[in-house]
């Protein structure tokens, strides 16, 4: 099978930034294009980041996804710094009038009031106790948190009301809240999953720059474990022809560090999340891109991305089906397919307006 993927390589990759192209915005008639020849100081085109407040009046989305262990999540920001090249949520910077390129990684909307608006979800009648992902769409540990500090405060409102929390991160920081998570761990209040790519930092410098590299993220479950908050790893997104051989690599390690279970999700690559990866393959792998592209679409029944539920986490065929037995042998192999007992929500409580207690 062979397929021919043409790609923008208008710009060179920016240092600290996954792409340096904004593909159009398939929602707005008025595209903006970067003249190829701009650079900035010594030579080197630089973008800032930009941070706007996004005033949502709601904290909590719902999924209706049947192939997604979780209802409700919690995004304090829109955005992710992170500027990984594959990452599914790079359309949803197109609702907001943006790209999905480096729009999703340099304008950042930051939710600046979610702890208010989570305590008052929290304490609304309706509210039934029930876990929350933080986040489902991007990272609650992006470098932004350094300065906002909303994830941490959300999980301060989450540990107030003793209110189940999972969390799925990439970044060192999370070590940071061990203080707020050790303590809801004893209450069985929270889970934490670490996502790991590759342990080359080569791959995942370029892949996802602004992420902590694989060796810190393995710290970051060795420290979460020995302070007794359960803690995985997520091998997302294995990417076939570049990082499936890593797999049982991946799993030791997280193993070794402490991690009690694993999962994974294979690549898929919806909207314009096709031409940025095409792109970042045709200057970081020229040589596998044709490879990796390939395999892609022989795992997604011809195409680059198929949102079957049911199949677009794991993917379909020969290439599928093999990482899947790699997968579950070396879970075994590394004691990762430990039983995943519910979080509980017995210990819930409403607290009144300016109460301050956490346990």
């Amino acid at each position: 099978m062979s397929c021919n993927f043409n790609a923008s390589n208008r710009l060179r990759p920016e240092r600290g930034r996954g792409t340096s192209i904004n593909p159009a915005n398939r929602f707005e008639p008025v595209h903006f294009e970067q003249d190829d020849e701009y650079e900035g100081e010594q030579g080197e085109k630089k973008s800032k980041t930009t941070f706007i407040t996004d005033d949502s009046n709601s904290i909590l989305t719902k999924n209706n996804s049947p192939d997604i262990p979780f209802t409700w999540s919690l995004n304090p920001y829109r955005g992710c710094e992170h500027g990984c090249m594959y990452c599914y949520a790079r359309p949803t910077h197109e609702y907001l009038g943006y790209s999905a390129g480096l729009d999703f990684e340099s304008i950042i909307m930051v939710k600046k009031n979610a702890p208010e608006l989570l305590r008052k979800k929290l304490s609304s009648h309706s509210w039934e106790p029930q876990p929350v992902m933080l986040s489902g769409i991007t990272d609650p540990y992006q470098p932004a948190e350094k300065k906002f500090e909303l994830t941490r405060r959300c999980l301060e409102v989450f540990a107030e009301f003793r209110n189940p929390v999972g969390i799925i991160t990439k970044n060192h920081l999370v070590t940071r809240d061990i203080d707020i998570l050790s303590e809801m761990a004893k209450l069985n209040l929270v889970r934490v999953s670490l996502s790991v790519t590759s342990l080359d930092p080569s791959i995942t410098s370029t892949l996802e720059p602004r992420t902590s590299r694989p060796a810190r993220r393995l710290d970051a479950i060795r420290k979460l474990s020995e302070a007794g908050i359960p803690t995985s790893v997520m091998a997302a997104p294995i990417i076939p022809g570049l990082n499936d051989h890593e797999i049982p690599d991946i799993l030791k390690a997280a193993s070794e560090a402490g991690a009690k279970r694993a999962g994974y999700v294979m690549l898929r690559l919806p909207w314009g999340v096709k031409e940025l990866f095409a792109d970042w393959l045709s200057h970081h792998h020229p040589d596998k891109k044709d490879k990796i592209m390939n395999r892609v679409t022989s795992i997604r029944g011809g195409k680059l991305n198929d949102s079957t539920f049911g199949n677009r986490m794991r993917g379909e065929g020969e290439f599928a089906d093999q990482i899947k037995a790699l997968f579950r042998i070396t879970k075994q192999r590394f004691g990762l397919d430990g039983t995943s007992h519910p979080l509980s929500t017995e210990h819930f409580r409403k607290v009144r307006q300016g109460q301050r207690e956490l346990f």
